[in-house]
């Protein structure tokens, strides 16, 4: 089985826990408004979510975990709160990093980094090559980052490999996205009430399971993930086949 093959599933693991969940983590703001904070700081109280829902999903069995933390288009927001954002990287990272990479947690970034500055980058970097040879759950951090932009990076770098245009195949244009480290998400949820993907995993998300809770990201905990996951598990996932006779219930 292709790591993009998201039919496929393991014999060996439990088949109400999605091995991969993506996430858009929305709400935060709100968050804080409801408490006449600034939006900054329902991001602070965002990201311990965050290790609280690392924690859970590995527990609960989960191989990889996705999260959207800043889409190509948050650039249009306050500058404060841009860079607000920005400085939670570096605090993150210098935060948990150890802890997480002591947890066998694999750290992975999909995103444009040109634009972002280079501390980042460089946080992004030590991230990524400190838990390099970890082989417990693969954590993507999805961070200036677009679905549209994933495609054509992704196209850009089949014409520059200089591949014969019948020759492209959906397993191959896969290979060049900043997902083909992992197989595509068989759950995805987003918190905070809005029904929609916001330019997160075009590609990938074809046939997926989408699950939306008004829940604000901030408050968001285990009890709010087994929810989901049982939600996920009451899904019958055809991959755009039919059931057999012998898959129905008796009448």
């Amino acid at each position: 089985m292709s790591l993009n093959d998201s039919t496929g599933v393991s014999a060996a693991r439990d088949p109400a826990v999605p091995r991969h969940v993506a996430i858009v983590m929305d709400g935060n703001g709100r968050w804080a408004r409801k408490r006449f904070m600034p939006r900054v700081i329902g991001h602070k109280f965002g990201m311990e979510t965050v290790i609280k829902v690392i924690d859970h999903c590995q527990k609960r069995g989960v191989d990889y975990l996705t999260l959207y933390a800043f889409s190509s288009e948050n650039w249009k927001r306050p500058e404060e709160e841009v860079s607000g954002l920005m400085n939670l990287v570096l605090v993150g990272v210098a935060k948990y990093l150890k802890r997480l990479a002591s947890q066998g947690i694999r750290i992975v970034i999909a995103g444009d980094r040109s634009v972002v500055s280079e501390s980042v980058r460089n946080a992004w970097a030590e991230a990524e090559s400190s838990t390099a040879a970890n082989t417990g759950l693969t954590l993507t951090v999805a961070f200036n980052y677009g679905g549209r932009w994933d495609i054509l990076q992704a196209c850009q770098q089949v014409m520059r490999s200089g591949l014969a245009p019948e020759a492209l195949t959906e397993a191959a244009l896969s290979q060049h996205m900043s997902m083909a480290h992992a197989p595509d998400p068989d759950l995805l949820i987003r918190t905070g009430g809005e029904v929609r993907i916001s330019n997160f995993l075009l590609w990938q998300v074809a046939y997926s399971e989408f699950y939306f809770t008004d829940c604000l990201w901030p408050d968001f905990d285990g009890d709010e993930i087994d929810r989901a996951f049982g939600v996920f598990a009451s899904r019958d996932r055809r991959f755009g086949g039919v059931k057999t006779t012998s898959d129905q219930a008796p009448a």
